[in-house]
């Protein structure tokens, strides 16, 4: 079983660029997991025989959220935290309105796990919004992933918005205590790591080079000055299922590029 994560910055985007189809040939994905799709489904003319779809789409027009689709059909869908979840962990508001209104989180459940996509909060270039992000957010997840844990192992996967280590971007000195590169978000990583979550891709591949995101500017991608935020973690016994972790750099269309793991279930 194959599982993709791509943040597609604007499906719409990537289908107008004629590249989806393609990728979808290629890679033969049966569990692909979007973030950042920026429209409703009604919005997109997309046509993926095959394949059921799930669509959590923002409020906002044009921003944010999150698809899944799957050749499997799912036990059950979920998007955002359910109601139970957000009662129990007594969300600030700020945090219900990101997860319901945002369409940043979505829950497929199968018949051995759990695949949850996620789209976590940029912090902001002023990190106006790292308050949330480390001291709501992040801590919001985990519990999320951890209760989901205690019925059966979860994968989850999708733009965190963090390096994880130094490892984990190209310049990292002059980048540390920017977005994405902060104490706070790397600690936030770090946590789901304590929790007894495994970086699939750190299975198999050491060392630095390995990159998810690009800037625009500078002909980054060309010259692979990126950052690795883009992830699939698994629950500590789905780590011997686990057969492969890639990123997928070759694939165009995005300022990201997808990430994926092979199961053996």
């Amino acid at each position: 079983m194959k599982i993709y994560s791509w943040n597609v910055n604007g499906i719409r985007a990537v289908l107008n660029k004629g590249l989806f189809y393609p990728f979808l040939e290629a890679h033969q994905p049966d569990i692909l997991c979007l973030q950042e799709t920026k429209a409703e489904r009604g919005q997109v003319e997309i046509d993926l025989p095959g394949y059921r779809e799930y669509w959590n789409s923002a409020v906002k027009k044009g921003y944010s959220g999150t698809a899944i689709f799957a050749k499997q059909e799912p036990i059950a869908v979920v998007n955002g935290f359910p109601e139970s979840f957000a009662k129990r962990y007594q969300f600030a508001d700020e945090l219900q309105r990101d997860s319901a209104d945002e369409g940043r989180v979505m829950t497929a459940e199968f018949d051995t796990f759990f695949v949850v996509t996620v789209y976590t909060p940029n912090a902001k270039d002023d990190l106006s919004r790292l308050p949330l992000r480390f001291e709501e957010w992040d801590p919001a997840f985990l519990a999320y992933c951890s209760q989901l844990e205690e019925k059966k192992p979860v994968i989850f996967c999708g733009d965190l918005n963090v390096a994880h280590t130094e490892l984990d971007l190209a310049n990292p000195k002059p980048n540390r205590g920017k977005k994405g590169f902060t104490d706070e978000e790397r600690k936030g990583f770090q946590n789901f790591v304590g929790a007894g979550f495994i970086d699939t891709f750190r299975i198999f591949t050491q060392g630095n080079g390995h990159y998810t995101w690009w800037s625009h500017f500078a002909n980054s991608r060309a010259r692979n000055i990126g950052w690795r935020i883009d992830y699939v973690l698994v629950s500590s016994p789905l780590r011997s299922a686990v057969k492969a972790a890639g990123i997928h750099a070759d694939v165009m269309g995005s300022d990201h590029c997808p990430v994926s793991i092979t199961l053996e279930l």
